[in-house]
């Protein structure tokens, strides 16, 4: 498996910065051909790296509502739940969540009717508490400067190494951290397509 290198963090770190951008302008700033760039930019989508391309849409140009902070303090048996309603909620912008159970996201208001706009969306005996906080402005600066890349073994769910291994099976590519992990993957994914014929 060849090592992901500086070259890829480069791309990456320009498609974060402009995903439209032209890999013939990627080309000229990490000196390689615009089809090398393609060809890099395909193996981070195989790996998952890169997962899809997206636009940051500045909402409030939109007029779509009250720009606002909310921080969810919640039982940690409702989290997975409140969550995954936030998720699906057309105003949360962003969604995190704390080691404390707690639930804070970033999100544009109807109205600015942060009480009613909770009991639509989530049941509100979920919530202990909640702050809401204003904001005036937002920026989103993702970098992946200092980060090294983590592939996850397609088997066992342990970091890939370079000594890992890559195999395509099917249309899918996927990575190994080991040669057994890869024959145990394979006889695994034989064994369902025969089951499935059957």
């Amino acid at each position: 498996m060849r090592d992901l290198d500086e070259t890829d963090f480069e791309i990456l770190q320009l498609l974060m910065e402009d995903a439209r951008r032209p890999f013939r302008d990627i080309a000229d700033i990490v000196d390689l051909s615009p089809p090398a760039v393609s060809d890099r930019v395909t193996r981070l989508q195989e790996l998952g790296i890169i997962r899809r391309f997206t636009i940051d849409i500045d909402r409030s140009q939109l007029h779509e509502g009250v720009p606002v902070l909310l921080e969810l303090h919640l039982d940690p048996t409702t989290v997975e739940t409140v969550r995954e309603a936030l998720r699906t909620a057309d105003p949360v912008e962003q969604l995190l969540v704390t080691a404390e159970s707690h639930l804070v996201c970033q999100c544009y208001i109807p109205d600015g009717d942060v009480r009613e706009w909770l009991s639509e969306t989530i049941d509100p005996t979920a919530i202990d508490e909640y702050t809401v906080m204003m904001l005036s402005d937002v920026m989103w600066t993702p970098s992946i400067k200092g980060a090294d890349f983590a592939l996850t073994c397609a088997e066992c769910g342990n970091h890939v190494t370079a000594n890992g291994v890559s195999t395509r099976i099917g249309d899918e590519l996927y990575q190994f951290c080991c040669p057994l992990c890869e024959t145990r993957f394979e006889e695994q994914h034989e064994h369902l397509q025969e089951s499935a014929v059957d």
